[in-house]
């Protein structure tokens, strides 16, 4: 599969990068120079200095035998552009845009295939939106990850020193009424998929998969707080805070949004019904002790600046908030910022990059997450008629080790399986897989002869 990327930013190099790991045909365009040296010397793909709004660019990258574009610059105007050119460059192509401005999503009809023929929108403020609600539905986890509709959930957290959980095999929690099972143990940031006879350790950060009906059950047993706050206090009036305050307004929760531009603030507070809109700095103490932060369930920093959000996200934890989501914008410092006392550490752009996986892999893909530790992903993906994956006990199926089926969705039926599970026609799975073994995966995924 050939796959041209438009723009060699932080997402377009991220998604470049996993792709070449698998072993795809990767062709980079963007028109800065050191971005191209980035790529050249750092990854394993093809690097094309110039536009991705070039119909000569992009003929020389092979746009006319790829079989799909992924648009993922800063500019949602080259994004849209680029996808246009390739519309008439290639017809078959599929075509994969990350698009932030709402005015353009209002346009339903722009994308349809008589103006530029997108296949897929990405949004990523939507889908950090979306992001940060899954986390204020468990407080006490880390990471919470929803699929089939919200029906499984993947929740993540850390296991402390003094925790029951250290120096027991996964077996005794897979057998356990046969009713969720633990997919991934984060060890020193990486993942390992493991085995029935692999132990938890303190310190570990453990993913466990879980009926969304029987969630409050499991979240008991493993000593999670699953119960939902209610006051919340978010940072940051911008387009993502917005966003978010919107998403709460009129919700069980009680949100206030701060923000220092007063305009920003007159017109919010004029829009929004019952979340209290206040004009002033997030990083002023005074303000937030006057504000009851310590009454606070959650402390959404969602600045523009990735040091403001670290430091006010520290000084809200320091006045008694009790949980903090924080964004980060430069993912590199991802494993630095995990370190040092912030409970939650999201990303629009770690949001765009999932997106867009799931649209380039092969087999049907529902959705694609990456795990904390960036080797490795949870998959959704629907079980087609004639894969190599269906009619077979799973302890007959040629799995890649390093991949683990860790729920079957059936109907109205949530399967945590074992080896004599039989996977069917339809069925939905949710697979947890090493980075490494994905191709391997895939092909057992794929219907023969063909891809989607």
């Amino acid at each position: 599969m050939k796959t041209i990327i438009i723009g060699a930013g932080e997402v377009g190099y991220h998604i470049a990068e996993k792709l070449s790991e698998e072993r795809h045909d990767v062709v980079l365009i963007d028109k800065d120079p050191q971005q191209i040296k980035r790529i050249a010397e750092g990854l394993d793909v093809q690097a094309y200095l110039g536009s991705g709004t070039s119909p000569q660019a992009l003929k020389a990258s092979g746009i006319e035998e790829a079989d799909m574009l992924v648009a993922a610059t800063d500019s949602d105007e080259v994004n849209l552009i680029s996808c246009l050119l390739v519309k008439n460059l290639n017809r078959y192509i599929v075509k994969v845009a990350r698009i932030r401005n709402q005015e353009y999503l209002q346009e339903k009809d722009l994308f349809s295939e008589q103006l530029l023929g997108i296949d897929h929108i990405i949004n990523p403020q939507n889908e950090l939106v979306k992001t940060i609600r899954n986390l204020m539905e468990v407080p006490g986890a880390s990471d919470v990850i929803e699929f089939v509709g919200g029906r499984v959930r993947l929740i993540g957290f850390n296991v402390p020193v003094d925790s029951l959980l250290a120096g027991r095999k996964l077996l005794s929690y897979s057998r356990k009424g046969n009713k969720l099972l633990i997919g991934a143990i984060v060890r020193q940031n990486q993942v390992i998929i493991p085995s029935g006879q692999d132990r938890i350790e303190a310190g570990d950060f453990i993913y466990i998969v879980a009926r969304n009906n029987e969630l409050d059950r499991v979240l008991e047993a493993f000593k999670i707080n699953g119960s939902s706050g209610k006051r919340v206090m978010i940072v940051g009036a911008g387009e993502t805070g917005t966003a978010l305050a919107r998403a709460l307004d009129g919700t069980k929760f009680s949100t206030k949004i701060f923000d220092i531009d007063s305009e920003r603030c007159s017109s919010l507070a004029e829009e929004l019904k019952r979340v209290i809109v206040i004009n002033g700095d997030g990083a002023d103490r005074d303000l937030l002790q006057e504000e009851n932060i310590s009454d606070v369930d959650f402390m959404v920093t969602l600045t523009g600046e990735e040091q403001s959000n670290v430091l006010i996200s520290l000084l809200g934890k320091s006045l008694g908030a009790k949980k903090i989501i924080t964004r980060l914008i430069k993912l590199r410092d991802l494993p630095l910022i995990s370190t040092i006392g912030i409970d939650t550490v999201v990303s629009s752009r770690l949001s765009a990059i999932s997106a867009i996986l799931q649209h380039i892999r092969r087999g049907k893909i529902i959705s694609v997450v990456p795990l904390k530790g960036g080797n490795a992903e949870a998959i959704e993906a629907v079980a087609l008629e004639t894969s190599d994956i269906v009619n077979v006990p799973l302890s007959k199926v040629k799995f890649p080790r390093g991949a683990l089926v860790g729920a079957v969705v059936r109907g109205e039926d949530i399967i945590i399986p074992r080896g004599d599970t039989v996977i069917k026609s339809n069925d939905r799975l949710i697979i947890f897989a090493l980075q490494q073994v994905i191709p391997k995966l895939e092909k057992l995924l794929t219907v023969k002869l063909e891809y989607f």
